[in-house]
């Protein structure tokens, strides 16, 4: 028991100890929040700085009006030429004949579109002459083609349209073969101008859904055809559907046209006419069909390599199929 009493004291002794270096610790702690005293600032900016509102004034500046005029017309011409020719010495040893040809042709197209109006206009002339030795010049290529339209748009795609067409031929045209397929040892006369030549009005709706393609379907149609040369009867029995002695023939019908005119290529254009003329009182054996197609494509800008032809079935001309083709290199200018 007295052994153990004089340990307390130390005890006491140890733990005070201890305590006072607790305290000494928690004295050395620092203060963070008393550092904002010692710290700098960076120096501002020694230049002034001076703020001024911003005012808005309004100013007239004079201003002369533009003299710009919208067109509606949209015009285009085609001008075309193509040369042949070829000789021949007379001892030639691979035989030949000499001979020249020359064709051309015209492409006017103008067309006002400001809906729901539309006036569109074509005229298209083609000729060509040829001339072998020991032979007369002779035709290779003839046709008036003059058309008019004037249309009033129903919707997006349908337009009602009246038209007026002209079709007819520059000089006289000839047969020189006989009925057996022979040459003949004379021409025959069996077409001039007028004669035949074709006057139709024709009044109804036109589908065009794009700029290259229209189709017309003309429900109220009439065309007057014309054989001025009382004459030509002779050699052309069927007289163009004309009765003999007369000059003068008209015919109610339906028609349909449908033309294509639409660059293939930068250098290549087509261009396609089909005609269906079914007339009223006549059977449907006299329904007539025609096709006009050219196809162009330019090699330099001023040279192009041409090819067209025409297909037509017309019972009061002939009873068979009849076309022409013809494919040529020329000169050939568009504009603009």
């Amino acid at each position: 028991m007295l052994k153990t009493i004089p340990g307390l004291p130390l005890l006491l002794i140890f733990g005070f100890v201890l305590s006072a270096d607790a305290q000494k610790t928690d004295s050395t702690k620092v203060d963070t929040s008393q550092l904002n005293k010692y710290r700098i600032d960076p120096p501002k900016n020694s230049l002034p700085v001076i703020y001024q509102p911003v005012q808005l004034n309004k100013q007239f500046v004079p201003v002369d009006m533009l003299n710009y005029k919208i067109s509606y017309w949209h015009k285009s011409i085609i001008f075309g030429l193509n040369f042949s020719q070829a000789a021949f010495t007379g001892n030639y040893s691979a035989g030949g004949v000499s001979a020249i040809a020359l064709g051309s042709n015209f492409d006017f197209k103008a067309e006002y579109n400001k809906k729901p109006k539309d006036f569109t206009t074509e005229l298209n002339l083609l000729y060509g002459i040829s001339k072998n030795q020991g032979e007369g010049a002779r035709k290779t290529n003839d046709r008036i083609f003059f058309d008019n339209k004037v249309a009033s748009q129903l919707s997006k795609k349908w337009y009602f349209f009246g038209s007026l067409t002209f079709e007819s031929q520059f000089t006289a045209g000839y047969n020189y073969l006989n009925p057996d397929g022979a040459n003949a040892q004379n021409q025959y006369l069996i077409s001039n101008f007028m004669a035949p030549g074709y006057l139709t009005e024709s009044l109804g709706f036109e589908y065009k859904p794009n700029k290259w393609f229209d189709l017309r379907l003309g429900t109220g149609t009439a065309r007057q055809t014309f054989v001025l040369d009382t004459t030509i009867y002779r050699n052309q029995p069927g007289n163009y559907g004309v009765p003999i002695d007369h000059t003068f023939y008209n015919q109610l019908a339906v028609q349909v046209v449908a033309g294509i005119d639409k660059d293939l290529t930068k250098t290549m254009h087509l261009n396609v006419r089909y005609a269906l003329f079914v007339p009223y009182i006549q059977p449907l054996a006299y329904t007539s069909h025609r096709i006009d197609a050219i196809l162009t494509a330019k090699v330099t800008r001023l040279v192009a390599f041409t090819v067209n032809g025409t297909f037509l079935y017309d019972k009061s001309t002939s009873t068979s199929i009849q076309g022409t083709e013809g494919i040529a290199l020329g000169v050939i200018y568009k504009f603009p």
